[in-house]
Parts: structure tokens; C-alpha cells; sequence
């Protein structure tokens, strides 16, 4: 299953290493991470996908980042809900005679052209990663000559409802 770890850090040097270093160890594979400044100046935020087995695995990587002297804040935002994006710049071959159909798939996605030459477009798109990936497949057999990709960035919107469920008894 594919959980999503944010964590709040101090920018300084070598705390990216010694978090990959922690899930390399364990033999956990991160399927993305980005990494930027927050509001506070000196602290970062990781947005880290990862796939693991079963909940238990993902609360044993929360407890072993959690000891990490630099890192702030670890938390799971798997299931809550959560504002998440990730950017492609796509190069896809496009023709005199396909650069029609290539508009015509682009506007329906919110993407847009950032550059244009006489044997390629690139493409930017953002979006959740499902609709990404959609928008890759669909232009895909047009020729894709590079992509790249920078992972999910998140965090949890801003009102969250409590998962605790609460139950009510009466006398009556």
C-alpha cells in the first residue's frame, strides 16, 4: 500500500542523507520525496511516498524518523484529507500534422505548452499524480522524448474532522 510521509526538519546539511539512510537500511523503497523551504526560516519540509506492506511497517519508519535529532515533526497523512500536486515537464515529438491533437489533449488537463520547436513541445502539468499519469499515457504513442517528473508535495487541508468515532448512550 502507498502511504505519504511529511515531515518538518532543520535545513541543515545531511539530514536528507541520514533519512534515506534510515529507509535504505530497512530495505524500504521511496517511491518520491521532494524537499523545500517552509514559511519558517531554517525549516524544511519532506514530502516522502512510500510503499510498504502493512500499517505496522509504516508506524515502525514514523518511530525511527521520530528519533532522528534534526527532524521536527513526523506524520502519516496517508488517510486524512490532504492538498497534494506534483509537476511533469514532458517533451513529446510533435509533427506539423499532430501539433492540432496534441492542443486538443492538453486543454482538457489544465496543462500548458512552455516551449515550442520545429520537432517538439514541451508540456508542463500539475496536478495529483493520478491525473498525471493519465495525461503521460494519453500522449504517449505521439513520442515522448523526456519527461521529468518531481514527486508528491503535500500537506493536510486546512479544516481535518476527527477519525475518532464517537459513540452515545442514553438512559432512556
Amino acid at each position: 500500500m502507498k502511504k505519504i510521509i511529511s515531515l518538518t526538519v532543520l535545513n541543515k546539511s545531511g539530514v536528507l542523507n541520514r533519512i534515506t539512510n534510515l529507509f535504505s537500511k530497512r530495505n524500504y523503497n521511496i517511491e518520491s520525496i521532494s524537499v523545500g523551504h517552509t514559511e519558517n526560516e531554517g525549516i524544511s519540509r519532506i514530502t516522502c511516498v512510500v510503499h510498504v506492506e502493512s500499517d505496522s511497517v509504516i508506524e515502525q519508519i514514523t518511530k525511527q524518523l521520530n528519533k532522528q535529532v534534526d527532524i521536527l515533526k513526523v506524520v502519516d497523512i496517508t488517510d486524512q484529507a490532504i492538498v497534494a500536486r506534483e509537476l511533469a515537464l514532458i517533451k513529446v515529438l510533435a509533427t506539423p500534422q499532430t501539433r492540432h491533437e496534441l492542443y486538443s489533449l492538453i486543454e482538457p488537463f489544465r496543462a500548458s505548452v512552455i516551449d515550442v520547436s520545429k520537432e517538439s513541445i514541451v508540456i508542463q502539468i500539475t496536478g495529483e499524480s493520478n491525473k498525471v499519469e493519465a495525461f503521460i499515457e494519453l500522449i504517449r504513442p505521439y513520442g515522448i522524448k523526456e519527461l521529468a517528473r518531481t514527486g508528491t508535495t503535500a500537506f493536510p487541508r486546512g479544516s481535518q474532522k476527527s477519525n475518532i468515532q464517537r459513540s452515545t448512550y442514553s438512559i432512556v
